[in-house]
């Protein structure tokens, strides 16, 4: 590879502001004052650092240059898996920052909110459309949200019908969070391994699935990238002892508009709205994580539930069933208003080539990097593919060292040692924003950096050499954090 996108330049370091500022800056001019001087009471005020005095152009170069030293989507590829970190087009965000919207107060009674109730009923719809279910709620504020909403609306379910369950099941290859959130609403989680194909057996779930078991949190596609092609005989087993299907959506950018997963068996689902439909993700948020349901769940959604009476819009709190409120107000509006700006631009037809984009190009990935990295299960996938370092072992080169020189050549890591079932994983998801030229690079770049690993290996023990930060003590990092100011 002769040219890669990483390179060095001029990269200015920057102190902190508190550094950086000296007494008697001043960024801005106040107004002549009319009234008397009154310090802060010292007890308001505590012991901490006093903020730095600064000029204009002292804030304005210091922000800038810590921009320059970020990478996100649009700079370049960001091949996270399991983390849809695709290019989302700037309208969605435009639409969103209408000032009609972000003036709008939560607590504006319904008759000066109808245009947003209406937004929020109609997002709603759409969703249920896309998924194949009967109702949903915006109200989660991420997708672990989600999760944990899921969980509560099967406890509410089965507590009706005066059944008190314990267990649910988790796969292997079930996103992270679904433990934890099984876990939290006082369920425990079963574990049930996958099979040689990657996924999920319904005679692995036969055998632990009892009238003890509340349901199973199933992630489909799953974190392998692989279609739980059992669904249906899955969600049979599970029906047949009075469980519930639960499925982690987080991963719908592979199936939106092709799988309508109410019609294979799934009961309850969460999406995130910030990974398929449009809103940037990462940085700490804001996330949105609405959940799906089948009719017979719908009376136990959050409240208030965004209702349609008389072509008028209110939100509604009176439903006896409802696990409660979620979030203070209704959610992060913001998201939603992007997610609906960008499901009525694309349509249903751009949601489905959106989707068959994505396969398309992970698999390009898979077939190309085959025989340059070994591929944890040799078989189509959805829109990520996992590989592992097995033939970089030899070398005494690591998926982690190869990620670092990544950095080197302009990319993103993706990510690894995830999912946990293959060791030393390498999981990549191109998204369905990236052309045949960025990813041809992306690919010429990974193939010189095994190359690297067998002619110098220690070129990548090293690395990143061109990153304004070289490679990190993570494990001190973590086990003694500097948390200073």
């Amino acid at each position: 590879m002769n040219d890669s996108l990483g390179t060095t330049g001029l990269i200015l370091n920057e102190p902190l502001l508190w550094e950086k500022g000296k007494k008697g800056r001043c960024g801005f001019s106040l107004p002549k004052r009319d009234v008397d001087v009154s310090p802060l009471d010292p007890g308001l005020v505590g012991e901490g650092p006093d903020f730095p005095d600064l000029s204009e152009v002292d804030v304005v170069r210091h922000y800038t240059r810590l921009s320059q030293w970020n990478f996100g989507v649009d700079t370049g590829m960001y091949p996270l898996g399991s983390c849809t970190m695709k290019y989302n087009p700037k309208t969605n965000e435009r639409q969103a920052g209408l000032a009609g919207f972000t003036g709008t107060h939560p607590l504006a009674p319904d008759a000066l909110s109808q245009g947003a109730l209406q937004i929020l009923f109609e997002l709603e719809q759409y969703l249920v459309e896309i998924t194949g279910m009967d109702a949903a709620t915006l109200q989660p504020a991420a997708g672990a949200q989600g999760e944990l909403a899921g969980m509560l609306l099967i406890h509410a379910w089965h507590r009706k019908k005066g059944s008190q369950r314990t267990r649910i099941i988790v796969p292997d290859t079930a996103h992270g969070t679904n433990p934890a959130s099984v876990a939290l609403c006082g369920y425990r989680p079963v574990a049930v391994a996958s099979n040689e194909q990657g996924i999920l057996s319904a005679e692995a779930v036969a055998t632990v699935m009892d009238e003890d078991t509340a349901g199973i949190m199933i992630t489909n596609p799953n974190t392998l990238g692989l279609f739980e092609e059992n669904i249906l005989d899955i969600a049979e087993v599970v029906h047949s002892k009075g469980g519930l299907v639960y499925c982690d959506g987080a991963n719908m950018n592979a199936v939106m508009g092709v799988v309508q997963m109410g019609k294979i068996g799934v009961d309850v689902m969460h999406l995130n709205l910030h990974k398929t439909f449009s809103t940037p993700h990462g940085g700490g948020g804001p996330g949105s994580g609405p959940v799906c349901v089948k009719k017979e769940l719908e009376p136990f959604l959050p409240v208030p539930r965004v209702v349609k009476r008389d072509d008028k819009y209110a939100l509604e709190e009176n439903r006896p069933d409802s696990i409660g409120r979620l979030q203070t107000f209704y959610g992060n509006v913001g998201v939603m208003l992007k997610a609906y700006s960008y499901i009525r631009t694309m349509g249903a037809e751009g949601l489905k080539k959106a989707s068959q984009l994505a396969v398309l190009n992970a698999n390009y990935i898979k077939e190309k990097l085959r025989n340059t990295l070994h591929l944890a299960y040799d078989r189509p996938c959805m829109h990520e593919c996992v590989f592992s370092d097995r033939y970089q072992a030899p070398h005494h080169v690591t998926t982690l060292d190869m990620a670092k020189r990544l950095m080197d050549y302009g990319y993103h890591p993706p990510t690894v040692y995830f999912p946990l079932v293959v060791p030393g994983a390498i999981m990549m998801e191109p998204t369905e924003t990236e052309s045949k030229e960025d990813i041809d690079t992306y690919i010429e770049a990974f193939k010189a950096i095994v190359q690297e690993a067998q002619e110098n290996p220690d070129l990548l023990h090293d690395a990143p050499h061109k990153c304004k930060v070289r490679r990190l003590d993570e494990t001190t990092a973590a086990r003694k954090p500097c948390l200073a100011g």
